[in-house]
């Protein structure tokens, strides 16, 4: 995959696609700009090169049909406000007077298309609408790793019409590099943390971390599984009866592959799903009926420190608690407190899932770790060993 540190950009036209699918307020505002400001060296590059760039991206789910609220006219202040320059909103890909709009931008200029999502044809991967897109522009740069995971027009389709001119955007090129560093090229001990509500959703990263790491710890909402199949009481936890023997097997091939697999030892529960709950802390793992697990207890957390901190490389994707809630944040701030330190002491420390990076967020600790992905399914696909066809398409170019 060629970055575009490659790309002859001076006085070409660069097809740029972009993750600009932000949350809204109901002013149609961006509430958050943070996907737009990791696009920023990427347009810098091509800009101070002496390029053009033209930004295309999805805005929610019009389900193939033209929509005002999700046209990204709404966050065109925002882009340029974020960007630091001007940016010039061309109007739909296929307008009849795209092509003329385009002719007169200049060197130096950034540009953005109206929402892709508007046809049908861009999730569908369409060929002939892959064309037309590509006949706007010399190069093209794929900037949008939280999209990589999809074959569409404009992240696979697309890609393989520039054949030798296709290139990976910073964020892009950094998010590959950075799991890579993690799943392919780890410094051992290598210690995963997964946590969140469900098993469920989460197995096949468990079933292919398993291949990698050398502890892995399992918190959140997904432990009370794993704990009911060690034959510990759950209470009114989050309970997935029906994983109770995918748990086992998990265990058991834990076990027989000489992976430490660690769970929480104790835990903070609630009498009510609220922050001013009453609060019951736990002496072992059982759960007494009548009361929902919502933290890692005290034990807990310093178990979980003292695998984290003799790491030196860890992925983390979900919260071990109801971080959300004060009360039940402390597990959470443990293990990101735990992670900030074993960074500083060299280990190197990727973070990943919406979830996570707010609890980061939260704690004031985002720019503590070595790297926080913004790939969301993406990242996830990409940890649970499936080929994502918009990386794909760019390594074969």
């Amino acid at each position: 995959m060629k970055s575009i540190d490659q790309a002859p950009l001076a006085g070409k036209k660069v097809l740029v696609r972009v993750d600009y699918n932000v949350p809204q307020n109901e002013q149609l505002q961006p509430t958050s700009v943070t996907r737009i400001k990791r696009t920023l060296e990427t347009v810098n590059k091509i800009t101070n090169d002496g390029g053009i760039a033209i930004l295309m991206s999805h805005l929610g789910r019009p389900k193939g049909e033209a929509n005002d609220t999700l046209s990204l006219k709404h966050i065109l202040s925002a882009v340029c406000e974020t960007l630091g320059k001007p940016v010039i909103f061309l109007g739909d890909v296929l307008d009849a007077d795209i092509e003329d709009k385009i002719n007169r931008l200049h060197p130096g200029d950034v540009a953005l298309l109206e929402n892709l999502r508007f046809h049908k044809e861009e999730e569908e991967g369409d060929l002939e609408f892959a064309k037309a897109i590509a006949k706007l522009g010399d190069i093209y740069v794929n900037d949008a790793f939280g999209t990589a995971h999809r074959e569409h027009a404009s992240t696979a389709t697309i890609a393989r019409l520039f054949p030798g001119k296709a290139y990976a955007g910073y964020l892009l090129y950094s998010e590959v590099q950075s799991l890579k560093k993690v799943l392919e090229e780890k410094k051992s001990p290598f210690t995963a943390i997964i946590g969140g509500a469900k098993v469920s959703t989460k197995l096949n990263i468990l079933k292919n971390l398993m291949e990698k790491v050398d502890n892995l710890i399992i918190g959140g909402g997904m432990s009370y599984t794993f704990i009911a199949a060690l034959g510990f009481t759950y209470g009114d936890s989050l309970f997935e009866e029906e994983m109770v023997p995918v748990a086992k097997e998990i265990l058991e091939d834990a076990k027989r592959r000489g992976i430490n697999l660690y769970l929480p030892v104790d835990y903070v529960c609630a009498d009510k799903f609220a922050n001013d709950a009453n609060v019951l802390l736990t002496k072992d793992q059982n759960v007494p009926n009548g009361w929902e697990g919502m933290d890692a207890g005290p034990n807990t957390r310093n178990l979980f420190r003292e695998v984290i901190l003799g790491s030196k490389t860890i992925l983390w994707n979900g919260p071990v608690g109801v971080f959300e809630f004060d009360t039940f944040d402390g597990g959470t701030k443990a293990v990101a407190e735990a992670v900030v330190e074993a960074t500083k002491n060299g280990a190197y420390s990727l973070i990943g899932g919406g979830d996570t990076i707010a609890a980061l967020g939260k704690f004031g600790l985002s720019k503590e770790v070595s790297y926080i992905s913004t790939g969301g399914g993406a990242m996830l696909e990409y940890l649970e060993g499936i080929e994502l066809p918009g990386i794909k398409a760019l390594e074969e170019n």
